[in-house]
């Protein structure tokens, strides 16, 4: 047992400078054992019944693996123009498919295409560089920042190059 002992604790000096190493040792044998415990707020929930369901006030998509809604959901952004049109249809499909992920992440790219036309309609000018962290990116990481511009040039200057050839 001392042998043992010897070598879990040579093992966790070695092993130290490993960030979240020995997370998953014997409960007893890590150092913050004592400390490690259930909140006392969690401990005394006793759910006799399930909690009042959140009343639905706009559409809320569903997949159609679960029969009834959750008792919480976001109401916040619900589905609207071709987004809308979009994730409805990624719900059709099973969430175990690739296709619903796709069609949901092509979904929240139309809805941002979406949100720059609106804010055009209504006269808004949007920041486009700045509301992507352009300057953070400049500041953290320039190399980053120039290939991105560079590679924004070289696509334009292509672009250019293309519908000039076109229209010659």
């Amino acid at each position: 047992m001392q042998t043992q002992n010897h070598t879990q604790n040579q093992d966790r000096e070695q092993h130290a400078h490993i960030v979240g190493w020995g997370a998953d040792l014997d409960r007893s044998n890590r150092p913050a054992y004592p400390m490690e415990r259930t909140p006392g707020r969690l401990e005394r929930m006793p759910w006799t019944e399930p909690p009042e369901p959140q009343r639905k006030h706009v559409e809320v998509l569903r997949s159609n693996e679960r029969p009834t809604l959750t008792p919480v959901f976001g109401s916040t952004c619900p589905p609207r123009g071709l987004s809308g049109v979009v994730r409805r249809s990624a719900f059709g499909f099973s969430e175990n498919d690739l296709r619903h992920w796709l069609l949901l992440l092509l979904a929240d790219r139309v809805d941002v295409g979406e949100g720059l036309i609106e804010d055009l309609a209504h006269g808004h000018l949007p920041r486009v560089y700045s509301e992507m962290g352009g300057a953070a990116e400049l500041k953290h990481n320039p190399k980053g920042a120039a290939r991105k511009a560079l590679t924004l040039v070289a696509l334009v200057g292509v672009a250019y190059l293309a519908l000039r050839r076109r229209r010659g």
